[in-house]
């Protein structure tokens, strides 16, 4: 009974979903900066360029649930790739600086586009995300890159994050795996803002800034980078923790930063950095 009475409580319900909804989101980072080792921190943007999608799909054309959601998907994906062709040679801090450049691009241009709501932002989004929606996104997401990690692609992205030159003597084909890369995780990350949309039925531009993709960064750090378990792992205990401080609400970023510098120091692989799903 105390199980089914999870499912009555609107307050835990709205968590889970959301912590499922971050679990997606981080997946796709996790194939960008932990498998691939390119350091993204305009993660959020490719969040709010599925979200602004689906939800203008839905509000504008009236187009079915999972026509938005996969449109929002595809079109973070698409984005995704162009990103990483003007990037390919970049590295290290040139590659973090220009991917956060990118993401102050998006936020800036869906600030001053009216179609998006400008800074008003989007509201009266149809309300489609459920939890058991979002699970659903989890359990596929995980599966499939579970599959995408143990196959020839992801030994080739790995191969790039432990020595790019080395890999690419080796025959890899950088540029298109550094695309591959980019597109597939800006995907999830699309899949993600698609899911939120629909959830919380408003959003606008300050959903997706520059700390959401620092929020982004730690869940996965905290997990262990690498590793799809630690992805998940993080995503559910920076999506959970801060609620059960709320008590304490003036010192909750302080406790948040505390948990990330001693993580960093005793455990820098992450709580699960060396354990691997398996399904």
């Amino acid at each position: 009974m105390e199980f089914l009475s999870f499912f009555q409580n609107d307050y835990f319900l709205q968590i889970a979903t959301m912590t499922c909804i971050n679990i997606v989101i981080v997946l796709g980072l996790n194939l960008i900066t932990g498998v691939t080792g390119q350091l993204s921190l305009g993660h959020a943007a490719f969040m709010s360029l599925g979200a602004y999608c689906s939800a203008l799909l839905a509000l504008k054309l009236n187009m079915p649930f999972w026509v938005c959601v996969s449109a929002g998907t595809l079109f973070a994906g698409i984005m995704g790739a162009l990103l990483g062709i003007p990037i390919l040679r970049l590295r290290g801090d040139y590659l973090a600086i220009a991917t956060l450049g990118f993401g102050e691009i998006v936020r800036v241009v869906i600030l001053n586009t009216p179609i998006a709501g400008r800074a008003l932002g989007l509201y009266a989004i149809p309300q489609y995300t459920t939890f058991f929606i979002a699970l659903l996104a989890v359990i596929l997401g995980i599966i499939f890159m579970y599959r995408f990690e143990n196959s020839r692609h992801g030994l080739a992205l790995r191969s790039i994050r432990e020595d790019e030159i080395a890999a690419e003597m080796m025959g890899v084909d950088i540029a298109k795996y550094k695309i591959l890369a980019f597109a597939v995780g800006s995907a999830f990350a699309g899949l993600g803002g698609s899911l939120y949309a629909h959830f919380l039925t408003y959003i606008n531009p300050n959903d997706f800034g520059f700390m959401k993709s620092i929020e982004q960064l730690c869940m996965l750090v905290l997990g262990g980078m690498g590793s799809i378990t630690g992805a998940a792992a993080g995503a559910v205990v920076l999506s959970t923790v801060p609620e059960l401080l709320r008590f304490a609400s003036e010192y909750r970023m302080v406790t948040y930063g505390v948990v990330l510098i001693v993580m960093m120091i005793f455990r820098p692989q992450g709580l699960f950095g060396k354990i691997r799903v398996n399904v």
